[in-house]
C-alpha cells in the first residue's frame, strides 16, 4: 500500500493535519500567527545547516525552529515590541537560510521544494517521522490540555491554580518545533503556518467546546489535505499551496455561511 504515491502523500497530509489542530488552536486563542511563522521561517535555516553537515532534514529544522522559538521568548518583553520582534526574527532567519542554501558546494537543492512543500515525494520515512511527530504533538498538547487552557484564559487564574504559564508556554514552543519539522516536507515553510491557522479558524464558529474546536481543526486539515491532493492531481497544480488553498475556500465558505445564519435570525 505505501509503495503508492498517492497514498503516502494522503497519509502525510492527514498526519501534518493532526498535529496542526489542536496546536493551532492555540495560536488563534493566543493570537499567536506571527509567532508560528517566525518559527516556520527560521526552519529553512535548519534545512541548509543540516545538508551541510549530513544529517536529518528533520533534526536540523526542529533545531533551528526551537531556537527561534526559545529565542522570541526570552526577548518577549525586554524593549521589543512583539510584532516588530517577531518580523526582524522570521526575515532575517529565512533570508540567512537562503544565502546558506547558496554555498552548499555540490550538494543539489530543490529550494522551491522546501519553501512550498514537495508532499508527491513523502518516502516511507519520511512517513513514519511525520506520524511520529503528529504522534508526539498531539500525546504532548493531550497531556498539558488542562493546564494549557487555564494558561491561556488568564495567567492569574493559571498562577493561583498552581500552574506556570512560562512553562506551558514552552509546551507550546516544543509542540510548535516539532510541527514545522514534520510539516516542511508537506507544505513547505512558507505555508506551514496557514495549516496551523486557517483550519482551526474555520472551526472556531462551528465549535461550543475547545476540545470540539480541535477535533473539528482536525477534520477540516484533514479533508482540506485530501481535496487538495485530488486538485493537485486533476488540475496539475503544486500539491502543498492546493491544499492550502482548499482550507482558505472552506475557511470563506463557513464565514459566509455564519454571516447569512446570523443575519437571518
Amino acid at each position: 500500500m505505501l509503495d503508492d504515491f498517492m497514498m503516502r502523500a494522503t497519509l502525510a497530509g492527514i498526519g501534518v493535519a493532526l498535529a496542526a489542530a489542536p496546536l493551532g488552536c492555540f495560536v488563534v486563542w493566543r493570537r499567536m500567527a506571527y509567532f508560528g511563522d517566525a518559527t516556520a521561517h527560521a526552519a529553512i535555516l535548519g534545512v541548509a545547516l543540516s545538508l551541510a553537515l549530513s544529517i536529518s532534514v528533520f533534526a536540523g529544522a526542529l533545531v533551528i525552529a526551537l531556537l527561534m522559538a526559545l529565542t522570541v521568548n526570552l526577548l518577549t518583553g525586554r524593549g521589543y515590541a512583539m510584532d516588530t520582534l517577531l518580523g526582524v526574527l522570521a526575515h532575517s532567519a529565512l533570508a540567512f537560510g537562503l544565502v546558506a542554501v547558496s554555498f552548499l558546494s555540490g550538494i543539489r537543492i530543490d529550494l522551491m521544494a522546501y519553501l512550498f512543500g514537495d508532499i508527491l515525494a513523502v518516502s516511507r520515512l519520511d512517513l513514519t517521522v511525520i506520524w511520529g511527530g503528529a504522534t508526539l504533538v498531539v500525546a504532548l498538547i493531550g497531556w498539558r490540555w488542562s493546564a494549557l487552557l487555564t494558561a491561556t484564559l488568564n495567567e492569574d487564574l493559571a498562577y493561583a491554580s498552581g500552574i506556570d504559564p512560562k512553562r506551558e508556554q514552552l509546551v507550546l514552543t516544543l509542540a510548535l518545533a516539532i510541527t514545522v519539522a514534520v510539516a516542511i516536507k508537506v507544505v513547505g515553510v512558507l505555508l506551514i503556518a496557514a495549516m496551523l491557522i486557517i483550519p482551526a479558524a474555520a472551526a472556531r464558529p462551528l465549535s461550543r467546546t475547545p476540545e470540539s474546536m480541535a477535533l473539528v481543526a482536525a477534520g477540516i486539515g484533514s479533508v482540506s489535505a485530501l481535496v487538495g491532493l485530488r486538485a493537485a492531481y486533476v488540475f496539475d497544480t503544486p500539491a502543498g499551496p492546493s491544499i492550502v488553498c482548499v482550507a482558505a475556500l472552506i475557511f470563506a465558505a463557513l464565514s459566509i455561511a455564519g454571516k447569512v445564519r446570523t443575519s437571518t435570525q
